[in-house]
């Protein structure tokens, strides 16, 4: 089980892009993340008519590592660490670490 997840709304912890909070649209092999209008860069793009996408300067997120980001807490109004509890019924389920209630999923 991972403990940040798609759809996640994240805080950058350092870098270029220090306090910025975004969506998580895509985690790759639980070592990156790709996070939403965050680690934006231009790449130059041929163009390529078998797929119908034109040439030129494109703006795109590229991953961070997942150890720059922390996942936000709406209640405590910061980024937190995760934990995991397991419930009565044998459920795994993640919970924040300051507060101790569980992530909405």
């Amino acid at each position: 089980m991972r403990k940040i997840r798609k759809g996640d709304q994240v805080v950058v912890l350092s870098g270029r892009d220090k306090g910025r909070r975004g969506t998580v649209i895509r985690v790759i092999d639980d070592e990156y993340v790709v996070v939403e209008n965050v680690n934006m860069v231009k790449k130059h793009q041929r163009p390529n008519p078998q797929l119908n996408r034109p040439g030129g300067i494109i703006e795109k997120e590229m991953p961070l590592p997942i150890c720059k980001v922390a996942i936000w807490n709406p209640s405590t109004k910061k980024a937190d660490r995760i934990g995991f509890r397991t419930l009565a019924d044998g459920k795994k389920v993640r919970v924040f670490k300051s507060t101790g209630e569980m992530l909405e999923t």
